[in-house]
């Protein structure tokens, strides 16, 4: 992400088989030929909520640099959170808050990192205008997206008239981007997840 500028690349983390699909099948069918880098990790492969059906394929769908609130929560305005993640980390969210009947907090993915989706982006945060917004990531505060989307998120708020700042919630800043210990990172795993969620 800091190698990203004038247009040189394209950075995505797609999260659904389907997206996955047409994010292929675009850099086959574009007119110029950018790098693409495809962040997502092996166990995706096998998550059970990890789905698309095949009408997410067929005719008329395409790419989504933005993929908003899948689930029936409450009314927009009385959302009082949205959270903005990428990858994986998506499917701990969405499994903990079904877990704990949460209605007024909003997932919203972003599938494509650069070039930032600013308009998609805002299209969906601005329905939700009572609320606040979290960028939540599985990395270190040092690393992953967070440096790279927290001023460009900021920004966009600002745009929409909205002066509050986008606050992270993930791994404190280490040294290593692995713990070494698989409890020691479950434990961290469910912590953030509690905690973007409100549930610390």
């Amino acid at each position: 992400l800091q190698l990203c500028g004038e247009d040189n690349m394209q950075i995505a983390v797609p999260s659904t088989p389907a997206n996955y699909f047409h994010l292929l099948r675009r850099q086959l069918h574009r007119n110029f030929r950018k790098p693409l880098v495809v962040m997502t990790p092996k166990s995706l492969l096998r998550h059970k909520l990890c789905i698309s059906s095949l009408e997410d394929m067929s005719t008329g769908t395409g790419f989504r640099r933005v993929l908003p609130e899948i689930d029936h929560i409450s009314d927009d305005q009385s959302v009082r959170k949205v959270i903005l993640c990428s990858g994986k980390v998506y499917y701990d969210l969405l499994s903990k808050r079904r877990e704990h009947n949460i209605e007024n907090i909003a997932i919203v993915r972003i599938e494509q990192l650069y070039p930032f989706p600013k308009k998609a982006l805002g299209v969906e945060l601005s329905k939700y205008g009572n609320a606040s917004v979290v960028w939540c990531q599985e990395e270190p505060r040092n690393m992953g997206a967070w440096t790279f989307v927290d001023r460009r998120i900021e920004t966009m708020l600002a745009e929409l008239g909205i002066t509050k700042s986008p606050l992270y919630v993930g791994r404190e800043e280490a040294a290593s981007p692995a713990t070494g210990s698989s409890k020691t990172h479950a434990k961290q795993q469910s912590k953030l997840v509690d905690e973007a969620l409100g549930l610390d």
